[in-house]
């Protein structure tokens, strides 16, 4: 299923301009340094860097307006496509819903069907406060075409195959989840 998925995705090739659609960031969007991370929801090492690495570059370099970063949707299978969309839902590119649905991906990546990963999403959003529309954010075309527009982009421009993949200032990072590596790279830029 995943590799019919990714498949149809590149097959669609289509570029879609959806600028009433805002990109999840943090930081200042006028600093030096510009950082994109191409992520699955459904990959773990994704929700490792959002655990183990954001928190430190948050403090570090977003806090303190010496960097962006643009989250770009790379889904790997249809649970993540859908968690992607619940992440976009509010429009308002805020990354409270994206950093929260990595922190509780223990609990809605379970089970063998789409179905069962869209019941065990819906049940994690329950409790959190967030008052989203499932279905309605499951059903928005805009966003789905947003998200795989990332995902195209991230194939074409940077020809990414794995998640997480961080691009700075337009050249591909190796080892994203290296904190002191990408901390040493970053004071560089500064």
């Amino acid at each position: 299923m995943n590799k019919l998925f990714i498949s149809l995705i590149l097959i669609l090739n289509f570029n879609i301009v959806n600028a009433d659609i805002i990109p999840i960031t943090d930081g200042s969007k006028d600093s030096k340094i510009q950082l994109i991370v191409f992520e699955s929801l459904t990959c773990s090492h994704c929700a490792s860097f959002h655990k183990n690495i954001y928190p430190n570059l948050k403090e570090d370099f977003l806090d303190k307006g010496l960097a962006l970063i643009e989250y770009k949707s790379f889904p790997l299978d249809m649970a993540a496509l859908n968690a992607s969309k619940i992440s976009h839902c509010k429009n308002d590119g805020n990354s409270e819903i994206l950093h929260f649905l990595y922190d509780k991906q223990d609990q809605w990546v379970r089970g063998n069907t789409i179905e069962d990963l869209n019941e065990n999403l819906i049940k994690t959003l329950i409790d959190s406060g967030f008052n989203l529309d499932f279905k309605k954010c499951i059903q928005d075309k805009k966003i789905e075409d947003h998200i795989l527009n990332d995902r195209i982009e991230g194939v074409k421009t940077y020809n990414i195959n794995g998640t997480p993949t961080l691009i700075i200032n337009g050249e591909k990072f190796e080892n994203p989840l290296n904190y002191k590596k990408l901390k040493n790279y970053l004071e560089k830029l500064i």
